[in-house]
C-alpha cells in the first residue's frame, strides 16, 4: 500500500462524515497521476507554500504600512495565524486539516501592496472593481508559474474565493473546511490588528468596548480562545442538529462582529492611519498611472497579459502582485530625482 493510500484510509477513520475527504476531491483543471506519499490537498499546499507570489507577502503590509517594528504582523505572519487558529478548530470538529491549511496559506495570496488602502485604489481604477479573494484565485489559476497556474484542487480554490464576505451567508465555501478558514480569517486580522494597535499607541486596552472584553475576554489570546472554543462546539451543535454549517453561537458573533466594527471606526479607517492610508493610496496611483501610460516598460509576462486581456488587465496584475517595498522603490525610481554630479 502506498503512503498515501495510508493517509487516506487514516482520514477515514478520523474524520467525520461531513468533512472533505482527499480520496474524494473533486479534482483539478488539469488531470494528473496521483503522487505516491501526498494527498491532493497536501499537494495544494505546498504548491503555494513554495510559489513567489507566497514569499512576497513576507513584504506585504497588513495593516500599519512601513512600520519598522519586527513585532508588527505583516500579510505573511496573518496567513501564518489564520492556518493555526483554522487547523485548531478543524482538529476540533474532525476536519481535513490539509485541505484546511491549503486554504488558509492561498486565501491572501492575492492581496496588493499596501493592505486595503492598496485594494480601495485598484478597486476605483478597474472597471467593475478589485478584490482580492477574486484576485488570490487569478493568482493561483493563472499568474503562477509564468501563467499555467499551480493546478490546485477545486476545494481549495473554493475556499479561497470564498474566505471574504463575514456575515453573508450567500458567500460560503461549499466544504465545512473553506468555512473553518472565513472564520479563522477574521479571529485572527481583528485579535492581532489590536494587539498591533495597542503595540503603535492608537489603542489604549480601556479602549476595547466593555461588552466585547466582557463576553470574549480581556486579553488576545483570552479572547481567541474564547472564539476558537466556541466555534468547534458549535459547529459540533449544529451537525448533530443536521445543518452542515459553520458557526459561532449568536452571542460570540455578535460580540466579534461589534469589535470587528470597533476596528473599523477606531483604526482601519479612523483618523489615527489617515494621513499614512492617503500617502500609500497616492503611491500606487502614481506607479498605476505610470505603467497604464508606458505598459512597454512592464516586464514580458505582463505585457503579454496587456496583449490577450487588455491594458487594465495587465497592469493591475503587476500592481497588485508587488510588495509594498517593490512599489515604494519603483515610485522612487519613476518619481523621485537623482543626484547627479557634474
Amino acid at each position: 500500500m502506498l503512503i498515501r493510500e495510508k493517509i487516506e484510509k487514516k482520514e477515514k477513520l478520523i474524520l467525520i462524515p461531513e468533512a472533505s475527504f482527499s480520496s474524494k476531491t473533486i479534482g483539478r483543471q488539469r488531470n494528473e497521476e496521483s503522487d505516491p506519499i501526498r494527498t491532493s490537498f497536501m499537494i495544494d499546499r505546498d504548491r503555494i507554500i513554495h510559489s513567489k507570489s507566497f514569499r512576497r507577502l513576507k513584504h506585504k503590509t497588513q495593516v500599519y504600512i512601513r512600520t519598522f517594528g519586527d513585532h508588527y504582523r505583516t500579510r505573511l505572519t496573518h496567513t501564518l495565524e489564520v492556518n493555526q487558529i483554522g487547523k485548531t478548530i478543524g482538529k476540533g470538529i474532525g476536519l481535513n486539516e490539509d485541505l484546511i491549511e491549503a486554504i488558509a496559506m492561498g486565501h491572501d495570496i492575492g492581496h496588493v501592496p499596501f493592505a486595503h488602502s492598496g485594494e480601495q485604489v485598484l478597486n476605483e481604477l478597474v472597471p467593475g472593481g478589485f478584490k482580492h479573494n477574486k484576485n488570490s484565485v487569478r493568482v493561483l489559476t493563472k499568474i503562477e508559474k509564468n501563467g499555467k497556474g499551480l493546478n490546485l484542487t477545486k476545494e481549495v480554490l473554493d475556499g479561497v474565493l470564498n474566505h471574504s464576505g463575514f456575515g453573508n451567508p450567500k458567500m460560503n465555501a461549499f466544504t465545512l473546511e473553506g468555512q473553518v478558514v472565513k472564520y479563522s480569517d477574521k479571529i485572527a486580522y481583528v485579535n492581532h490588528d489590536i494587539d498591533d494597535s495597542i503595540r503603535a499607541g492608537i489603542l489604549k486596552p480601556q479602549d476595547i468596548p466593555e461588552n466585547c472584553t466582557k463576553i470574549l475576554g480581556k486579553t488576545n489570546s483570552e479572547r481567541i480562545d474564547t472564539l476558537v472554543k466556541d466555534c468547534i462546539y458549535k459547529t459540533i451543535e449544529n451537525i448533530r442538529e443536521g445543518i452542515v454549517y459553520v458557526s459561532l453561537s449568536d452571542e460570540i458573533f455578535e460580540a466579534l462582529n461589534e469589535l470587528r466594527n470597533f476596528m473599523f471606526e477606531k483604526v482601519y479607517l479612523g483618523d489615527a492611519l489617515k494621513v499614512e492610508r492617503e500617502k500609500a493610496k497616492f503611491v500606487l496611483k502614481q506607479v498605476f498611472k505610470y505603467f497604464y501610460t508606458k505598459p512597454d516598460k512592464m516586464p514580458k509576462f505582463y505585457r503579454n497579459i496587456v496583449e490577450k486581456e487588455g491594458l487594465i488587465r495587465g497592469v493591475s496584475d503587476y500592481i497588485s502582485g508587488m510588495s509594498d517595498d517593490y512599489c515604494l522603490m519603483l515610485f522612487n525610481n519613476i518619481y523621485i530625482p537623482k543626484i547627479v554630479l557634474y
